[in-house]
């Protein structure tokens, strides 16, 4: 998963004393988190959180098939894939890659950021007859076998310890939840050098594309061992690190009349469009400028791309992909200018230099916020489900935790407008002051078929039990309010009925 610092993160006025206090978890911090922008709020949408499923391995991602309302793939940072209809958990994962995920992840880490973190299902999934009927992709973490090296090797000649790769799989044709391990074909891969950023999502857009997020590298400052300078790697055209990259993940062979041209391994295309294919060695490059674009997601209704970019000590911040687009990092975080040298910030500087796009801004506000309101942002969705009205266009997304050490705890969610560049708290009036309970942190979010959103949380590492998926819902009503609702139909109904209005059929 993805973590934005390894400092701690003083937690703001938004808590009240109480268990936390007796549990010594309101201790002062060693190194307390400076304001640099205004506090979130809570605003005055209120959701109920449904558990659907519980006990998993740290989930990071869900997703439903295309054309598929009734399952949802659950993504467990462990290396499995499970199965969710409705409430009810398969018990067979769909995928276990949990021996491929490496180096192997520290039980005793909440911070490990490697694993099984993306998954995406072939835009033509559901359609016999296409390249890609029953076609899915995974993004994992997995080592680097004696004799081979991956696509793009690591900057600088350093040391590889492992690679993130884009797999393709197939669904068995004998059992729609379970996905044929003999299918396996590697796509893209990448070397790496530190275990941070990593990235995490694969998703293809409207435009058929599959879109892949890579973080900078790793280490801090986009400085390091394999890191590139001057400027680090997310301002160099010669890596795929700190890039947006888009591919045509399906096998050439299969697409024979494309204009794009095959890549240099024989395994996927690249779109002749991509703003790089005459200016950088990486043709795959669509954007550039990014930290760690640990989640990001595609609006079902416009198809535009948000990005959450994960930050280092001081903002995290949320962009609208356009193709070409330069984010800013590591000469900005935020909107704010940024010191490679001392990893501090300088000015916030909007609109400036020239060449770099800031974060989603309106009206009223810039869709970024500081460490006084969490500490690593985790992407989510913008809604498009029809269960919560008033949430509709709306953001979701969270941050990981409040605070970080010890123990890291406090998950938060928030729901941003993109029109007046406005984030707020939602209200969870089920918890105790409104907090998620259990120490539970965020990491990840998903979306079902019908457009409803979920999240994810643990309070374990990436290998623990303590992993949950909940549902994002309405309030309940109160049962007094339902019993007033269900008579003052009933009364309703009945005068209609003397006025001739109802009739039995």
């Amino acid at each position: 998963m993805a973590h934005s610092s390894r400092r701690p993160a003083c937690r703001s006025k938004r808590l009240h004393a109480g268990p936390l206090l007796l549990l010594g978890l309101l201790a002062p911090c060693a190194e307390a988190a400076t304001a640099l922008l205004p506090p979130i709020e809570r605003g005055s949408i209120a959701v109920h959180l449904n558990t659907v499923a519980s006990g998993l391995a740290a989930p990071a991602y869900a997703i439903s098939a295309p054309g598929d309302s009734g399952r949802l793939f659950v993504v467990e940072q462990s290396g499995v894939l499970r199965v969710l209809h409705g409430n009810t958990l398969a018990a067979t994962p769909a995928l276990d890659i949990s021996a491929r995920v490496a180096p192997p992840l520290n039980a005793a880490n909440a911070n490990d950021e490697r694993g099984l973190l993306g998954l995406a299902f072939h835009p033509d999934f559901d359609t016999p007859g296409t390249a890609g009927y029953r076609t899915l992709y995974t993004y994992s973490s997995e080592p680097i076998a004696p004799g081979t090296g991956p696509t793009y090797a690591a900057p600088n000649g350093a040391v590889q310890n492992y690679r993130n790769l884009v797999t393709e799989w197939h669904m068995s044709a004998a059992n729609p939840d379970l996905v044929d391990t003999a299918s396996r074909r590697e796509i893209i891969s990448f070397g790496k050098n530190a275990g941070n950023h990593n990235g995490g999502t694969i998703t293809f857009g409207h435009d058929g594309y599959l879109y892949v997020g890579l973080g900078d590298g790793g280490n801090a400052n986009d400085v390091g061992p394999s890191h590139l300078e001057p400027g680090g790697n997310a301002q160099n055209l010669t890596t795929p690190l700190g890039k947006m990259l888009r591919i045509d993940p399906l096998d050439p062979a299969l697409t024979a009349g494309s204009v794009d041209a095959v890549s240099a391994n024989g395994a996927y295309r690249i779109p002749t469009s991509n703003p790089f294919v005459a200016a950088s060695p990486v043709p795959e490059i669509y954007a550039l400028g990014f930290r760690n674009p640990y989640r990001f997601s595609v609006d079902t209704a416009t198809g535009e791309i948000i990005v959450a970019d994960v930050g280092q000590n001081n903002v995290e911040e949320i962009d609208r992909l356009v193709s070409g687009g330069n984010y800013g990092w590591a000469v900005k975080e935020g909107d704010f200018l940024f010191d490679r040298a001392t990893g501090q910030p300088g000015a916030q500087s909007p609109g400036a230099p020239d060449g770099f796009i800031d974060p989603i801004s309106g009206a009223l506000g810039t869709l970024e916020y500081d460490h006084t309101n969490g500490i690593s942002i985790t992407g989510g969705f913008v809604y498009r489900g029809t269960d919560i009205p008033e949430l509709l266009g709306k953001y979701v997304f969270g941050d990981l935790a409040l605070h970080n050490l010890p123990p890291r705890a406090d998950g938060r969610l928030f729901y941003a407008d993109l029109s007046t560049g406005v984030i707020n708290e939602f209200l969870l009036p089920q918890f105790t002051d409104g907090v998620l309970p259990d120490h539970l942190t965020i990491h990840g979010f998903g979306q079902d078929g019908m457009g409803e959103l979920y999240v994810l949380a643990t309070n374990t590492p990436a290998n623990g039990v303590g992993g949950v998926v909940f549902r994002i819902a309405p309030v309940p009503l109160p049962a007094a309010w339902g019993c007033f609702a269900l008579g003052g139909a009933l009364l309703a109904r009945l005068g209609a009925r003397r006025r001739g209005m109802v009739r039995n059929v």
